[in-house]
């Protein structure tokens, strides 16, 4: 008799795992594409590969998916933000290159992706019915968050490359700005190109320090 390679068998709570990925990330396409009302189990169970039932088994009603949906995208999305924000630029040579990168890699690895996009577009469309499905993603952003990105701010007043009264109102002006100029009209979760983003961040951030850079950093 001959012996199966248990290495090449998929453990049955890796494949639970699997396919609860595979139906939250249906899910999320749907949510963003038809609303929370229109997206149906049965539809979202079709787009992941499961039966309607699966869904019921690993995660629950459409209200209970919404949750896990909005849930998790928070969580990752949090994880991106904080990845980025540990290349704040520290004492650069030049501070609207250094500072332009890093709203490149903030707009393209957390605002702009899938889960950033997603994430935007739910909130804007579904928070004022559920909102109390959005307390992760309000602790995660203004709350929980916030202080160290207005940290990186305050960092830079002191060592003279900007000049603010206030880190936490000086740093939501710089994501505004940065993000201000980005195309919208290719529909919710649509990605900027490498391009546009570029040209939305070095606009953003010639903005953000006419307004706030030291008399050094605006010099050049």
């Amino acid at each position: 008799m001959n012996q199966i390679d248990s290495s090449i068998v998929e453990p049955p709570s890796a494949r639970a795992s699997s396919k609860r990925q595979a139906i939250l990330d249906a899910a999320k396409r749907s949510f963003v594409r038809d609303g929370v009302i229109a997206g149906g189990i049965d539809a979202i169970a079709v787009e992941a590969g499961v039966s309607r039932q699966t869904v019921y088994n690993l995660i629950g009603d459409r209200d209970q998916l919404f949750r896990a949906v909005v849930e998790e995208v928070t969580t990752r999305s949090s994880a991106s933000l904080m990845t980025v924000i540990a290349t704040f630029p520290s004492r650069p040579d030049d501070i609207q290159a250094a500072l332009t990168d890093f709203a490149v890699r903030m707009l393209g690895r957390c605002l702009c992706d899938i889960d950033g996009q997603a994430l935007s577009t739910l909130i804007k469309r579904e928070a004022h019915k559920h909102p109390e499905l959005f307390k992760t993603w309000e602790e995660y952003g203004p709350g929980k968050d916030w202080p160290v990105i207005a940290a990186q701010f305050a960092r830079l007043a002191r060592d003279g490359y900007i000049e603010i009264d206030d880190p936490s109102l000086a740093a939501r002006h710089f994501f505004a700005l940065i993000c201000s100029d980005l195309p919208t009209d290719k529909g919710p979760c649509a990605l900027p190109t490498e391009e546009a983003i570029r040209k939305t961040a070095a606009a953003g951030v010639k903005t953000f320090l006419r307004a706030f850079g030291s008399r050094q950093s605006t010099s050049a």
